[in-house]
């Protein structure tokens, strides 16, 4: 029993000693976790860019906006029949434009101000015909109406809410613009009325409205980035156009 005694204290007073020479590790003071921690991208300064769009337009059209210019045939014998207008106008199409900005940072909330320009090739179609028939069933005459709603540019300022994620920075915008709108109206009929018509009319204007929508930056590389946006913009005009937009943008933050 002494003997065994003895050995213990004896391997006791060696690991004593070897642990005493031994320097600290860091898992003994947490040291495998200190100095790391989430990287935040700077959001903060001026930046510029471009963007292609896809989108689609719905006006609303006065179903009988054109009575003005039937008003003017004069028929060589049967009555024309003018069927009225559909109340809504509607297209697809792509565009192009650019948009430049500030953003103030403070932590992992970013601020800022954008002024955005879009070219649209717009032109939304409303068209009707009429057909006149006589007690033997035959066609005796026949009218078509139709009118085009086309919002070509239109630019904005928007004010910019988002939130710094690593290189990711999704976010909200609210602003108000001015467009250019034109309206294309035209009539027809047959057989062509006794005297000149007038068979159409164009009328060309700058329009209000506002735009609101979300989107996310993804900083690539320096100050390189590329932009996924969604918009919605409002024409408020004599004929009021809805316009929603997906659009892709390549930018530069300086």
């Amino acid at each position: 029993m002494r003997r065994f005694m003895l050995v213990a204290a004896m391997l006791g007073s060696v690991s004593a000693a070897q642990a005493a020479d031994m320097p600290d590790l860091p898992i003994l003071r947490g040291g495998f976790t200190d100095g790391l921690s989430a990287s935040r991208t700077s959001w903060q300064g001026y930046y510029v860019g471009g963007q292609v769009d896809y989108g689609n337009i719905k006006s609303n059209i006065s179903p009988v906006m054109n009575s003005d210019l039937q008003a003017t045939f004069k028929t060589p014998g049967p009555t024309y029949s003018w069927w009225q207008l559909p109340a809504e106008a509607k297209s697809n199409n792509t565009g192009f434009g650019a948009f430049a900005g500030y953003n103030g940072q403070w932590d992992d909330v970013v601020l800022g101000i954008e002024a955005n320009y879009s070219h649209f090739g717009f032109k939304s179609t409303a068209a009707s015909t009429g057909r006149t028939w006589d007690n033997a069933n035959n066609i005796i005459s026949t009218t078509a109406s139709s009118a085009i709603v086309g919002i070509s540019d239109f630019g904005s300022l928007r004010a910019r809410a988002g939130y710094a994620w690593g290189c990711f920075l999704p976010y909200a915008f609210f602003g108000g613009g001015v467009g250019y709108q034109t309206v294309d109206r035209a009539v027809s009929a047959s057989p062509p009325p006794v005297l000149p018509a007038t068979t159409s009319a164009s009328q060309s204007k700058l329009v209000y409205g506002y735009s609101a929508g979300l989107g996310v930056d993804v900083m690539l590389m320096g100050g390189l980035f590329v932009r996924a946006e969604y918009e919605f913009q409002r024409v408020t005009s004599s004929i009021e156009s809805n316009i929603n937009t997906i659009r892709a943008g390549l930018g530069y933050k300086f």
